[in-house]
């Protein structure tokens, strides 16, 4: 179940999608209305989706749900840092090994440890195919070379996806405040996935990609933000068929 989701979730990013149809075009060209009305919508599609307009348009609802958070945590403190990627092949520190979503979430996490008193650090994240570590553990050294003791860190190496960190964190039992750090456009799933564990959490978002810019602007930041929304409402939209949420 879980390399189908993923395959699926592959399969309606833009990219991918876009080049299936136009092989689809050199497919059909001979039968040049339908060719020629596919080929206009999938140029259509690569320019809004990589304008700041229409990326803005898709991900800034998801972004906006939470914003940045600067409270301080009252009592027990627990800050679970949810996983991302890395690449171990890179020559350099854990911290440089990690991707900028990845390094964004960590740098995150780490502020809002400085908001509470002797804050456990929970990092998650599993090995991929072309890695020798698992995410959980680059990450854990990653934050041990920011200055974090490593006593205050629990690695996750074994969570796929976000529901299995929000299971293994319950399973954990761990008292107190939990604040939840993710990508600002992850957020609303990532919440509704620990509510459906029955996990209280106080989303702290970071990793905010709608920027304000010229509205006509195509650029690949654009197309990249645009694939992380569709990304997110294609997992909520399974979620919700699979978990009735």
């Amino acid at each position: 179940m879980f390399l189908l989701k993923k395959l699926l979730s592959l399969l309606v990013m833009p990219i991918p999608l876009l080049v299936l149809v136009l092989l689809l075009v050199l497919l059909i060209w001979r039968r040049r209305a339908l060719a020629r009305s596919l080929l206009m919508l999938s140029i259509a599609a690569l320019v809004f989706l990589s304008s700041t307009f229409g990326s803005n348009l898709i991900i800034s609802p998801l972004e906006q749900r939470y914003s940045a958070n600067p409270r301080p945590i009252l009592g027990d403190c627990v800050v679970s840092v949810l996983g991302s990627e890395h690449d171990d092949a890179i020559f350099g520190s854990a911290v440089q090994q990690l991707s900028p979503v990845a390094l964004a979430r960590l740098t995150e996490g780490l502020k809002q440890m400085s908001l509470g008193q002797d804050c456990t650090l929970i990092v998650s994240g599993y090995r991929s195919d072309y890695n020798r570590f698992a995410h959980a553990d680059v990450m854990k050294q990653a934050a041990m070379e920011l200055g974090v003791p490593e006593a205050q860190i629990i690695a996750l190496p074994l969570a796929r996806d976000t529901l299995e960190e929000a299971r293994q964190i319950k399973a954990l039992g761990l008292q107190g405040a939990l604040r939840l750090v993710t990508s600002a456009a992850h957020m609303p799933r990532a919440m509704a996935m620990f509510a459906h564990e029955g996990i209280t959490a106080d989303a702290a978002p970071t990793d905010f990609t709608a920027r304000q810019s010229t509205w006509w602007r195509l650029n690949a930041d654009a197309l990249n933000s645009a694939q992380k929304a569709i990304h997110e409402y294609v997992g909520t939209l399974w979620f919700e068929l699979r978990y009735g949420a």
